[in-house]
């Protein structure tokens, strides 16, 4: 399992588009990414828009409908989220979940899986946030339940949060799902990271990139685990402009907090940029959302074409 060249879709809001065509939409873009030379495509696990992006009250689709509809709607592109809120299901079901996706999708899921972050959700739809260390404990104790129910193999865990009794989770399509863990932490995500998953996809500013890859390869030295065998991506906001004009417009729309991690530009200048501060600091693939315009018919496969030859296996 690779994530070479994603492409992540965190917005669902669509001037001129109404709610009955908002899937199609969304189609659209993942059908076009995975003609234009995309090997996976990516939803967030939200259920408000996220700040920088919009308003809370704009439009979410749950993530796992979502995937599962894409799964129909596209033939050998993977499918994943970035990154699955550990906090909202419980593991095995979320095993179960994407399992399904697998077999529905004829052995195109991704488990993406991560601590959990948004307050605001837990709070308004009455799930439990609790502290910072109590969700990294969850999702230890999750993951606990989860790799080996993805494997095939029952699973048993007595947790201070969790429990599963010999827990089996079939059918199944293939002999194990891939994992991907999200996030930036060095001590919890990183350690957890060298221990269970396949793929860390690093979320932090460009210029701590390089530094994060070194303490992640550390993570894996250290449990005896080659750092080769932990595939690595970064999450990339594109402002990606089709002319010089565009790019002047969407360069007043990136959040402030954002900015360290957006890349503006035509997409053969962000190609370039990415190259040099991405790539070159030792990550192997890209994931790329478009939040202002990738549902634009044509844009994704202008962006695709830029970017896979910076990303060659």
């Amino acid at each position: 399992m690779s994530i070479r060249l994603g492409y992540q879709i965190p917005n669902f809001t669509y001037p001129g588009v109404p709610v009955e065509n908002l899937f199609d939409t969304v189609a659209a873009q993942a059908r076009e990414a995975e003609a234009a030379g995309f090997d996976t495509v990516l939803v967030m696990d939200h259920f408000y828009q996220l700040p920088g992006i919009g308003t809370p009250d704009q439009n979410m689709l749950e993530a796992y409908t979502t995937l599962g509809a894409l799964a129909s709607a596209t033939s050998t592109i993977q499918l994943s989220t970035l990154v699955t809120g550990n906090t909202y299901r419980n593991p095995a079901l979320l095993a179960k979940t994407v399992t399904t996706l697998d077999v529905v999708s004829k052995g195109r899921a991704i488990l993406g899986i991560g601590a959990g972050w948004f307050e605001r959700e837990h709070h308004d739809l009455g799930f439990e946030f609790g502290t910072f260390g109590q969700r990294f404990e969850r999702l230890e104790e999750a993951l606990t339940i989860i790799a080996p129910m993805l494997k095939g193999e029952p699973a048993s865990l007595d947790g201070k949060w969790y429990t599963a009794r010999g827990a089996m989770n079939n059918p199944r399509l293939r002999p194990s799902i891939p994992i991907m863990l999200g996030g930036s932490g060095e001590q919890k995500t990183f350690r957890l990271a060298a221990r269970f998953a396949d793929h860390m996809n690093i979320i932090c500013d460009v210029d701590d990139l390089a530094r994060k890859v070194g303490v992640l390869r550390e993570r894996c030295t250290e449990i005896g685990r080659d750092p080769a065998t932990l595939a690595t991506s970064y999450l990339v906001m594109g402002m990606i402009g089709e002319d010089e004009a565009e790019v002047r417009e969407l360069a007043a729309s990136i959040p402030e907090d954002r900015r360290n991690r957006a890349f503006l530009g035509t997409a053969e200048q962000v190609a370039e940029q990415l190259h040099e501060k991405v790539i070159g600091a030792g990550i192997d693939g890209i994931t790329i959302n478009l939040i202002r315009n990738g549902h634009r018919p044509g844009l994704v496969t202008t962006v695709a074409e830029a970017l896979k030859p910076i990303v060659k296996a």
